[in-house]
């Protein structure tokens, strides 16, 4: 191991310190600032892989299926994710829908997508081909997917519609859901990790 990759910056104080091996369960913290420096992954190369392959599947079927049905007197309707994204390009703020195809759509699949490539390449202790510009837009992503603040809306929805007309959940909610909470696990603070288990 280099001497650089021994070191850990505090990416709040710019405090250096000598890396240390951590138990499972142990989480070392900045003594000037408190932030948290370094702890052991939650989740190994190959299980961060199927999760990653997971989501990919969740973000197909949340984009074709129904995330909420709507029932008026004798007539149901229901709504996909691309629907909504369609709904707002066709009204006259197309430039929401636009966002929002971004945000919902276009930066989780490419997040998803890097993460796969690096992820495949590191069961094998290996870089993948652009590992730096992957994982440094892997950060840049990071704040622009908006899946949770989607589903966030889709369940406000759910409740202030229910006194008015008849809404309920559909397969497509749950399927967002559980995407929003693998996003939030694989591409948090563990893929960080592959640049010092690849050094």
């Amino acid at each position: 191991m280099s001497e650089s990759s021994r070191l850990i910056i505090c990416e709040y104080c710019d405090s250096v310190y000598e890396r240390q091996q951590l138990g499972t369960h142990q989480r070392a913290h900045c003594r000037r600032c408190g932030a948290l420096l370094d702890r052991r992954p939650w989740l190994t190369v190959d299980q961060s892989l199927a999760l990653s392959a997971t989501a990919g599947l969740l973000l197909a079927f949340v984009c074709f299926y129904p995330v909420l049905y709507i029932y008026v007197r004798d007539q149901s309707g229901s709504a996909t994710l691309l629907d909504a994204v369609l709904a707002l390009f066709n009204g006259p703020v197309s430039v929401m829908g636009m966002t929002m195809a971004c945000a919902v759509i276009l930066v989780p699949a490419t997040q998803i997508g890097l993460l796969v490539w690096l992820l495949a390449f590191a069961r094998n202790q290996r870089h993948a081909p652009g590992f730096r510009p992957c994982m440094r837009l892997l950060e840049v992503l990071r704040p622009w997917s908006m899946l949770e603040v989607f589903l966030l809306g889709a369940l406000v929805a759910v409740v202030k519609l229910t006194g008015r007309i008849d809404t309920a959940p559909a397969a497509g909610l749950f399927a967002l859901a559980t995407l929003s909470f693998l996003m939030v696990g694989v591409a948090g603070r563990d893929v960080r990790m592959l640049w010092d288990q690849l050094s």
